[in-house]
């Protein structure tokens, strides 16, 4: 429920661009629709999986473990949806530190359960 309305207001007011309206995610191609649904999909048997695994894990690895999937959302953002392919110049560099930075801190996460 709360990402229609979320949803809703960026839409209207977004933090960069133009406005837009619901009609536009229609006019969206199949590939494009397909691809974000694949991602979803991706995004909801991990989740599963985390849950079913939580209980054996620990607490400290499946939480680490489940901080994995924004690293998949990230992949998809720039390299699926290529969300960066006009950036500045310079940004591939803070990309990089920011994956680098991203793993090790789940390294740290999953390293606490030690």
């Amino acid at each position: 429920l709360s990402n229609f309305v979320l949803n809703t207001l960026v839409m209207k007011k977004p933090i960069s661009g133009e406005p837009v309206n619901g009609k536009m995610y229609f006019s969206g191609s199949l590939r494009d629709h397909v691809c974000g649904w694949l991602g979803g999909m991706i995004w909801c048997v991990g989740l599963a999986f985390s849950l079913i695994a939580s209980g054996q894990a620990g607490y400290a690895i499946s939480y680490g473990l489940g901080q994995g999937a924004t690293m998949i959302a990230v992949i998809w953002g720039v390299f699926i949806w290529r969300e960066f392919a006009s950036a500045p110049a310079g940004t591939n560099k803070l990309l990089l530190t920011m994956f680098i930075s991203y793993i090790v801190g789940i390294v740290l996460i999953i390293a606490a359960n030690q």
